[in-house]
């Protein structure tokens, strides 16, 4: 055996023993101390099971708080019909309009042949 085979394994066997030298201790089962008596553990659950989850969010929150509009209601139905009657009633601020169609330079069957290669997983030609 030469001399860097023994200095690793005195070296491993080293590191084993103090890996164990290190390990926890079982005490055994703790015994339970509590100050509250069972009346108070109770209304304190009682108390917590009422109240709001302060962790929650999103839709474990509870019902939603309701926020008063000052717009009347003929007023959002106005807009509403406006925006169903207009060219793109899903369109918001910029987009308000159709979007144009764009002119390309490819023709149709280079189109459909890159689409199909891209559905088989072939390369495409670059």
């Amino acid at each position: 055996m030469t001399a860097s085979k023994l200095l690793s394994a005195i070296s491993i066997a080293l590191l084993a023993a103090a890996g164990a030298a290190h390990a926890e201790s079982y005490d055994g089962v703790h015994q339970l101390s509590s100050a509250a008596s069972r009346a108070d553990v109770a209304s304190q659950a009682v108390v917590a099971a009422r109240s709001g989850n302060p962790y929650a969010d999103g839709a474990n929150q509870g019902p939603v708080q309701l926020i008063a509009s000052t717009t009347s209601r003929a007023a959002v139905r106005a807009e509403a019909v406006a925006a169903a009657h207009s060219e793109n009633p899903y369109a918001e601020g910029v987009t308000s309009r159709v979007a144009p169609v764009l002119a390309s330079g490819l023709d149709r069957s280079t189109v459909r042949a890159a689409a199909r290669a891209a559905a088989r997983g072939d390369s495409l030609p670059l």
